[in-house]
């Protein structure tokens, strides 16, 4: 706690008579307020709540009995969007044409509009967006479509790795590599 210490060391009138005070000197043990001042962190450690991982919620797809049928879709409701470099998207409606007459291009900013058309020219239970990334597209690129997935409603997506005859078809648009044959744009899907 507190110690009280004698020291002979006031120097105040000498003789005989007088009485000597005496000088204490105080010692203060800060030992115990150690020990409170951990026992607080401890219960405030204990005691508060940590911040909560916030994740997306993900829809799986059912098993199948046939495994070649477990990721089929019908064409007609299908979209593929393509990111690419400076937040372009090629998107395409059903399955590629061998001449790309289908393929498109559009910007993050008009992406919606066309998501938003093909929902509702697309039965719910048919529609299925297919989100390929490109090499040359950015991780934000990636979250800014699952984001625009969830804002959408949209229940069923995924995201699947390109095919080289649109990575040929987006070099070709971003004045790259020339296109493909059509008939080498086929034989690859």
């Amino acid at each position: 706690m507190a110690d009280l210490g004698e020291g002979g060391g006031g120097h105040a009138k000498k003789g005989p008579g007088v009485k000597k005070g005496k000088k204490l000197n105080t010692r203060v043990d800060m030992t115990p307020m150690v020990d409170l001042g951990f026992l607080l962190i401890t219960f405030f450690i204990f005691t508060t709540t940590l911040a909560q991982p916030t994740a997306m919620k993900l829809f799986l797809p059912k098993d199948t009995d046939k495994p070649e049928d477990q990721n089929k879709a019908k064409a007609s409701g299908a979209l593929t969007l393509m990111l690419s470099k400076g937040r372009t998207v090629y998107y395409y409606e059903g399955i590629l044409m061998t001449d790309g007459s289908n393929f498109k291009a559009s910007n993050f900013s008009q992406i919606r509009q066309v998501l938003l058309d093909k929902i509702k020219s697309t039965d719910p239970k048919d529609l299925v967006i297919v989100i390929k990334p490109n090499t040359n597209s950015t991780f934000r690129d990636t979250v800014d479509m699952l984001d625009e997935m969830t804002i959408n409603g949209v229940k069923r997506y995924a995201l699947v790795d390109i095919s080289e005859p649109e990575v040929m078809l987006i070099n070709a648009s971003e004045g790259g590599a020339a296109a493909p044959a059509p008939a080498a744009a086929a034989a690859a899907q």
